[in-house]
Formats: structure tokens, sequence, C-alpha cells
């Protein structure tokens, strides 16, 4: 006698995102063919359906808002709500082609309030994300699809043990049978499950086949049905527990050594190198210590690894002793075949990935930044900040073959001119100078007072003038800034501005900034 079926299973049904403007389709390519993927309901309404060729339904509808469908995201996006399913609600929870989901309630429902209570929750969570749903409980996976995808309510709760009389009047498509066999259905004059399911077996095996009539025990508990759930990727960990407590740092050091290895090989077995990395050291009085690191790169090399652990070893209090450590991976990656250089003539550019780590291990790595230059004309616009390890820019991408810029044959400029060079500390925002006295217009200032202090000036060059980025910003067509390098009497250097030429007021209001400090 075969195992009584599953209590309860729900099957939802993503659809298009609500309140579009305009109807929505997406489209994906069928050899030669581009087809419609998904359409909304706006679109739906309109007479457009999955399979549809878009000409035909840019020719039917005008103003469509097409966008390319992305199967491989989509599927990934599900996967993921699948593992997220499987970690809140269901220990059983399965993939149902690639817009649904089947979930095992068998005694998890009570734990929620009850199916309908349990259902009604999926429907408000995938609400707030802004899909629709259709979710269905009912004893098999088979009643459960065909309810939630035929069925014309949002939520259906079928009685246990009803599912006969749930599906009876639902269509032979909502068994999951071939289209063919849905067709000769038709043409029999069978077109609900309830007429399929009072036939023999014996001529429906005959003229059907087998999956036709496994398909009608399976939606009504006959014949069980399994599934392929999905399985969330667990923690990866390494822990050693000690039967007297340590309580020194070489005994630290030592175990240290012993479970970065494990750590490592359980990294390459998965795959993954570790980004974030938590040592957690239990003392005997319940106290943890805690080491957490973070490495630029994905890495499962256990000598570096080790290493910055060990540059930790004194922020742990041992206190009356260490009764346990273990090693949590926080965060990882995947981590494959490095790529190699176009020419092996080259030299390879020298990998800080290292230094960065050893360096993080210190002051954070939100303190430590790359300088990345930008085309603009305006200093402080000219240069921004990025990752420490972001990769070197190569060449610019290939330009089109009526690209009239490919008649410039003259080599590239300098970011900034080579007779104008610019102060090795640029101030993040120009700060403004008080009591200046300067001849216009295109003197340099005698005397200025900066930050309190009164600075007098003893050697000028300049002026430099920079225009405003009109191209960029209406607003600056008429901007004009005069650099000068100036020297005071103390030997200091500095690369101070006036807005505007000294001429139109329209330029400037003839104020005087500091923007930078050579030396």
């Amino acid at each position: 006698m075969p195992p009584p079926p599953p209590s309860g299973f729900a099957c939802h049904l993503p659809l298009a995102g609500e309140d579009q403007p305009a109807p929505l389709i997406t489209s994906l390519h069928n050899g030669s063919r581009i087809e419609i993927a998904a359409a909304c309901p706006a679109a739906q309404a309109l007479g457009l359906r999955p399979g549809m060729a878009v000409t035909q339904a840019r020719a039917q509808v005008r103003g469509l808002d097409i966008r390319p469908a992305d199967p491989e995201g989509d599927c990934a996006a599900l996967r993921r709500l699948a593992i997220l399913a499987a970690r809140r609600w269901s220990p059983v929870v399965a993939l149902s082609g690639s817009d649904g989901l089947f979930l095992d309630l068998t005694g998890t429902a009570h734990l929620f309030g009850g199916e309908e209570r349990m259902a009604r929750h999926f429907v408000r969570l995938l609400a707030r994300a802004g899909f629709t749903t259709q979710v269905a409980v009912a004893d098999t996976p088979g009643a459960a699809w065909a309810l939630a995808r035929h069925a014309c309510v949002q939520m259906t709760i079928c009685p246990p043990g009803e599912q006969a009389q749930a599906l009876a009047d639902l269509p032979t498509s909502a068994l999951r049978i071939d289209e063919a066999a849905v067709e000769l259905l038709q043409r029999l004059g069978i077109t609900c499950i309830g007429q399929l399911a009072a036939m023999p077996r014996g001529p429906l095996v005959r003229r059907f086949g087998a999956a036709t009539v496994l398909r009608i025990d399976q939606a009504l508990g006959r014949i069980p049905e399994p599934l392929d759930p999905v399985i969330p990727p667990q923690a990866i960990t390494a822990s050693q527990r000690f039967a007297e407590p340590i309580a020194t740092a070489e005994a630290i050091e030592h175990w240290l050594g012993e479970l970065v290895p494990k750590l490592a090989v359980a990294l390459e077995g998965e795959g993954l190198g570790v980004q974030a990395l938590e040592c957690i050291a239990d003392r005997v009085d319940g106290v943890p210590q805690r080491i957490r690191i973070g490495l630029a790169r994905p890495s499962r090399d256990p000598a570096h690894l080790l290493r910055l652990l060990k540059r930790r070893i004194e922020d742990v209090e041992p206190g009356y002793g260490i009764d346990a450590i273990a090693l949590h991976v926080r965060r990882a990656a995947p981590l494959g075949p490095q790529p190699l250089d176009e020419r092996l003539d080259e030299e390879a550019p020298p990998d800080i990935a290292t230094l960065v780590d050893t360096l993080a291990t210190r002051i954070g790595m939100r303190r430590m930044w790359r300088m990345r230059a930008v085309e603009s004309d305006v200093p402080e616009r000219s240069a921004v900040r990025t990752a420490v390890l972001d990769p070197p820019e190569r060449g610019g991408a290939r330009p089109k073959i009526d690209d009239v810029g490919q008649l410039d044959r003259n080599p590239a400029l300098h970011p900034w001119h080579p007779e104008w060079p610019k102060p090795a500390r640029l101030l993040r925002r120009p700060e403004r100078l008080d009591h200046v006295i300067a001849e216009l217009p295109d003197h340099a200032p005698r005397r200025f007072t900066w930050r309190g202090q009164p600075h007098r000036v003893v050697r000028a060059d300049g002026p430099e003038r920079i225009h405003g980025e009109w191209w960029k910003r209406p607003a600056e067509a008429d901007q004009v800034r005069d650099y000068f390098r100036v020297e005071d009497d103390t030997g200091r250097r500095y690369w101070l501005f006036r807005r505007g030429d000294g001429e139109q007021s329209a330029t400037g209001d003839l104020s005087w900034y500091l923007h930078g400090v050579f030396g």
C-alpha cells in the first residue's frame, strides 16, 4: 500500500508587476522568430498572449512597452525565493517550472496560524514585492498546481480528501499532460478532469499512454508524487572543542593553524573564496571573543588567512580559559581560475590584494581608496575615489566606423597641462579667503587670511584661466576661474583662484578661494 500523500501543498504564480503605465510585454528569441515571453494583465486584456509574434503584437496594439526577457535571471530569482521559503516556512520546497513553487506544509502550517493564514501571508509578502500571486493548498501537488493556475480566485483552500470534487470542472490541461493529448481529448468531447477521471483506465492507457493516467492518479492522491526539493547552502565552518580550557596566545595560534587548513579544504570543495571571516572563541564564563577579518578579494589561501588571524590574536581576552574555537565564513564568493594577461612577454601588474588585506586588519577597508582621473576641466571633478582593487582601465571602446574622432591623429593630451603643475594636496571643497588685497584684473593677491591666519604673498605666478563646463551644466556658461600659485613670507605655497575675470560681473563675484597646498 503506498504511503499517504502530504497533507498540504502550496503553489504560487508570480505574474508581471502591477501599476504599469503602458501595456508591458517581454520578448524572447525563438530561432529567427521573436515571440512574447510574458504579458502584463493590461496586455492580456488587449489579446496579447505568450507565444505570439512581437510584430503581430505591435500591429495589434500601439504604444507597447517591450523589454527583453531574462529567463536565466528569472530562474535564479525563483531559486533564491525557494531557498528563502525552505529556511523560513517549509523544509521541503521544490521548483515548479519557471514560475511556481511547491511547498510541503505537512507539520508546519500550525506554526503560522493554519493553512489559510499562511497562504494569505504568502500573498501579502509577494504583493509588497510587486507580484500578483495565486496560491492553492491541497492534499497533492497535482491538485495544488491545477487549482493555482486554473482557478479564477487568488487563493484556494481545498479541504482534505475533496480534491476530486475541486478538480472536476477544471480543464484537462490542468493535469500537466501533453498538449497533443489535450487536443485529442477535446476532439473526443472530453474537456474537464471529471469526465476524464470517470473513464476506465485500460482504454485510457492504450489510447493516451501511461503518463496521462499517472497524472490523474497523482492529482487525486492515489499515487504519491515525489518532489525534488531545493537544498539551502550550508554555512561553512571549522570548529574545535577542548577537553581543558586554553588561555595562552601560543595555544590559540596553534589551533588556528589546525582549523584554517580544514576551512580552506571545505571552501575548495564548494568552489568558493572567503571574503569575510569571523573567529569565535567561547570562554568558560560564556563571554565569546570575536575576531573579524575582511578580504579585498576572495581567497582560500591558508597561509594568508592564518597570517591575518594571527595579527588579531592580541585582541582576544582568554579570561579563565577558552573552551572552543570556531571559524565561520560570513561572506563568500565563487573563486575559479584566474585569467592570464594577453601577452606572456608583458610584465604582469603587481598583486596588492595581500597588502590591502594586511592594512585593512589595522585601519579598516573604508580608510583605503584609489584615485582615478576623470576627464573634466574643473579640478575638484577631475579625480574620484574608487575601490582599492579596482582593475586598471583598458583602452576605450572600439569607435564606430563613422566616428569622426578617428581623423584626429594627434597623441592624447595630458589630463593637466604640464606647464601648470597642480598641488600635492587638493582640498575637497575650495575654502573662501578673507581680507584679500589684489589688483584687478590679472594680478595675484598681496595679502589674504585663511582659517584665521594672515598671509603676506612674496611671490606669485599666474593666472591660469579655467572656464565652466557649459556643455554639461548650462549654469556654468559664463563662469570663470583665474588660478594663481603664490608663496607667502614663511615659504609655504598655495593654489588660489578668483571667481570671475575681473572685468565682467557675469563671470563671477570676484571672491577668492584656496583650493590646494603645494608640498
